[in-house]
């Protein structure tokens, strides 16, 4: 009879571990999209109001003619902060988390091109920038790995998008597949049951 207990009891705990993961993967997703979302905005607001800086962090890396690195340099804080709230409701979510990857790739290829070329920058990634001052010491494999980091969020919202809590989800922009809302009904109507 214990034995018949233990037999029924193992397979019902594995069947719930399975449905459990699904559900928690899309928190995980919004997490990461309000991670990745927090960095960007935060970016971008330091170095929205103070454009001249941000010009001048773009210029440090020596890789854009002058006139396209003042562009940029205005540019990107905007970018930053559109791609943040984009990534916070959850709108256009792979798109955004495909152009937020992208954007953290080319932060790393700067900064690992600055180090390359033994240039003593600030990466200017939230405000400031330009050269550092004598003595001072750039932190680029810091930088870099954190970008990385950040890579790796936009990757798996890529994957797993949108997650909850997003607009793509109430537009029907998203399958259900990749918000786990089937599985989350099924489970709703066992519990009652």
């Amino acid at each position: 009879m214990i034995g018949a207990v233990v037999m029924v009891g193992s397979p019902e705990k594995t069947q719930v571990e399975p449905r459990t993961v699904v559900q928690v993967l899309p928190w995980v997703t919004t997490a990461c999209r309000l991670g990745l979302a927090g960095v960007l905005i935060w970016a971008g607001a330091a170095k929205i109001g103070a454009p001249a800086l941000s010009v001048q962090a773009v210029e440090a890396y020596e890789l854009l003619p002058e006139k396209a690195a003042e562009i940029v340099g205005y540019v990107l804080p905007v970018s930053e902060i559109v791609l943040g709230v984009l990534l916070v409701v959850g709108l256009l979510t792979r798109i955004t988390a495909v152009a937020s990857g992208l954007l953290m790739a080319l932060f790393v290829a700067g900064i690992a091109s600055a180090w390359a070329r033994g240039l003593n920058i600030d990466c200017g990634c939230f405000g400031g920038g330009g050269q550092l001052a004598p003595g001072e010491s750039p932190e680029y494999l810091q930088e870099i790995l954190r970008d990385l980091g950040y890579i790796a969020l936009a990757a798996w919202i890529v994957w797993r998008a949108p997650g909850r809590l997003a607009l793509d989800t109430v537009l029907g922009l998203a399958a259900k597949r990749d918000t786990g809302g089937e599985e989350d009904v099924n489970d709703d109507d066992e519990e009652r049951h």
